[in-house]
């Protein structure tokens, strides 16, 4: 069994910045693609950003420029840098990984979400 725990949200100032970490724990061959998707209330989730094994990432418009998402894979675990933050960005932030169980086998999974409220 695979769990991702995610870290670091809370309350900020528009202009601030938060950084959120999501540590995967359980056993597993390898972990893929990992990623950000956020929720605000009454909206839809969406994507953030995601990075591949290999370090490439990938951005939602809104947040280009300003969050960097990076992983430590000898920790597994991904990490989201987010500056110059935005009340429209406030929204639970969840993180989400596909883990391999062998060469052979993905899973997908979610951590639980952390919530950034961003005041104006």
């Amino acid at each position: 069994q695979v769990q991702l725990v995610e870290s670091g949200g809370g309350l900020v100032q528009a202009g601030g910045s938060l950084r959120l970490s999501c540590a995967a724990s359980g056993s597993f061959f390898r972990i893929d693609d990992m990623g950000w998707y956020r929720q605000a209330p009454g909206k839809q989730r969406e994507l953030v950003a995601t990075i591949t094994s290999a370090g490439s990432t990938n951005y939602v418009d809104s947040v280009k420029g300003r969050f960097t998402i990076s992983r430590d894979n000898a920790k597994n675990t991904v990490y989201l840098q987010m500056n110059s933050l935005k009340p429209e960005d406030t929204a639970v932030y969840y993180c989400n990984a596909n883990v391999r169980s062998n060469i052979f086998i993905s899973h997908n999974y979610w951590g639980q979400g952390t919530q950034v409220t961003v005041s104006s």
